[in-house]
């Protein structure tokens, strides 16, 4: 007869998971990382304007360029995204690895044929160095934006972009950087649970990256993965 304890079901759970992510995780490493798609949302915004429904902003995100993220990968993923037309992009960081300097350069060559009618903008992730990426990314048009924020003149209409630096968590430090915005405004943050400052503040939109926060999570255990 075997005794099976809340401890042991638990412990059975928890190496069930990890199993499964681990082998989801090597499947996505070798294979799914090269099978590229868009995906479409339509979102609604509280307070825009009329002149700004419809807007079309592109998002692209934790490119990670590598030895394991080719130039080939990069650029699918670019002209995937210009195939859709977008009036506005937003680049939401980690364009390398843990810093590594000899993709800067690369990473920002690979995105340099973005382009949109209202502009390219981009904001830092924490595997992004804080002079050399926005350097490389400005030198082909993108304008990076640290901690600032910028106005846009849409349709006759006003429009914010606020981005912040992946370490700016503070509400008064976001706050800051938002005070004073007469437009409708937009928090560019490479970490999705800056949500909940943003909520706070009445920002009405926040883009961000995905891998922050717990992507594989077990009730009562948390983010394991």
């Amino acid at each position: 007869m075997t005794l099976v304890t809340r401890r042991t079901v638990l412990k059975g759970l928890v190496a069930t998971a990890v199993g499964a992510a681990t082998g989801t995780s090597a499947y996505g490493f070798l294979y799914a990382r090269h099978q590229l798609g868009i995906t479409r949302e339509t979102i609604g915004v509280s307070g825009l304007p009329a002149a700004l429904g419809g807007l079309r902003i592109g998002l692209l995100t934790d490119i990670h360029r590598s030895s394991w993220v080719s130039h080939a990968d990069v650029r699918d993923a670019v002209t995937m995204l210009m195939a859709e037309r977008p009036d506005l992009i937003v680049l939401g960081g980690d364009y390398v690895t843990w810093g590594d300097r000899q993709y800067v350069g690369p990473s920002a060559d690979a995105l340099a044929p973005l382009a949109a009618p209202n502009g390219v903008f981009a904001i830092l992730g924490n595997h992004d160095d804080d002079h050399e990426m926005p350097a490389a990314l400005a030198k082909n048009g993108v304008q990076v934006l640290k901690d600032t924020r910028t106005h846009l003149t849409i349709n006759g209409e006003g429009l914010d972009l606020a981005g912040i630096r992946y370490w700016t968590r503070r509400p008064a430090d976001i706050a800051a950087v938002v005070r004073g915005a007469a437009s409708p405004i937009v928090l560019l943050a490479h970490d999705p649970r800056r949500l909940t400052e943003a909520a706070a503040l009445n920002i009405p939109l926040v883009l961000s990256g995905h891998t922050h926060g717990g992507q594989i999570v077990l009730p009562g255990l948390g983010a394991i993965a």
